[in-house]
């Protein structure tokens, strides 16, 4: 017990836990549940995904490295993975409260930042590669 007299949770006392390939399988199950409901409710992500599906193959077919091609797929992925972020964010504060305090503006306002910081660093990612490579495109 701790000092609030509860029990703590450890792995061996969380209810639900599962182990081993089960554990896998369930939380690859989540992950598709929130990829689906991110499409399903999130405009900015969708507007990302259509371009990740125009730029993804598009970075395949440029001649390129190898690894410019790994950036610039990379730097798409960056993208989506922080949008995801800024709207788990947004969701978790809209579900405490939707009132408008400071706190809250900011959480969403530093989560937004985040997603504007990885656009441009998506953006120069491409122009580097597509300049430093222009004559053989």
């Amino acid at each position: 017990m701790n000092r609030s007299g509860e029990t703590p949770i450890t792995p061996q006392t969380k209810p639900f836990q599962e182990n081993g390939l089960r554990r896998v399988w369930k939380a690859a199950l989540h992950s598709l549940e929130g990829l689906g409901s991110a499409l399903k409710h999130e405009a900015a992500f969708r507007q990302e995904c259509i371009a990740a599906l125009v730029l993804i193959p598009l970075a395949l077919f440029l001649n390129v490295s190898a690894v410019e091609k790994i950036l610039l797929i990379g730097v798409i992925f960056l993208v989506l993975i922080t949008e995801l972020m800024n709207s788990a964010v947004e969701w978790c504060i809209d579900y405490i409260s939707t009132d408008l305090h400071p706190y809250a503006k900011r959480a969403k306002d530093i989560s937004s930042a985040a997603v504007l910081l990885s656009l441009v660093v998506g953006f120069g990612t491409w122009v580097a590669v597509l300049v430093s490579n222009w004559p053989s495109l």
